[in-house]
């Protein structure tokens, strides 16, 4: 079993799953991703420079995720409507990493939980989790509460 370092933030809404998720299934491609997109394109650039597919692959149908589809360098990798998004990347890391969206009821409100996974390959994917992690603190926290201003 590989080892994984999360990275998870959440927050209450007070609408229903069905629109607290809205934001969520249309994230990437044309609406971005909801804070500092400027660094997510650096990412991408930085990515087609290192071989990796960058932020050339934009997203199939703006409104629904499909299973398997591509969503800039990420992959749609498990989909639940109004419910869940996980996201695996397929950018170049020294690792394994995923971004995961789920929305849960709470009475008439949701809990909307942003949750980071990484699963480092040695030393060098530990020293880029760490590098990065008050970038991925900064955007991680923005993205959450920018998606709740959007609902």
């Amino acid at each position: 079993m590989e080892n994984r370092i999360v990275d998870s933030y959440g927050m209450k809404v007070p609408f229903p799953p069905e629109r607290a998720f809205r934001p969520i299934r249309r994230i990437g491609g044309k609406t971005g991703w909801y804070c500092a997109n400027f660094l997510w394109q650096l990412r991408g650039a930085i990515d087609e420079l290192l071989g990796g597919p960058g932020m050339r692959r934009c997203r199939q149908d703006p409104e629904c995720p499909v299973i398997g589809n591509t969503l800039d360098f990420w992959r749609i990798e498990d989909y639940e409507p109004n419910r869940l998004l996980q996201l695996s990347a397929e950018m170049k890391v020294p690792g394994r990493a995923w971004l995961q969206f789920e929305v849960t009821p709470v009475g008439n409100a949701s809990f909307i939980r942003q949750t980071a996974i990484f699963a480092p390959r040695g030393l060098p994917g530990l020293l880029y989790w760490y590098a990065l992690y008050p970038v991925h603190w900064l955007i991680f926290r923005g993205m959450l509460r920018n998606m709740a201003l959007t609902i």
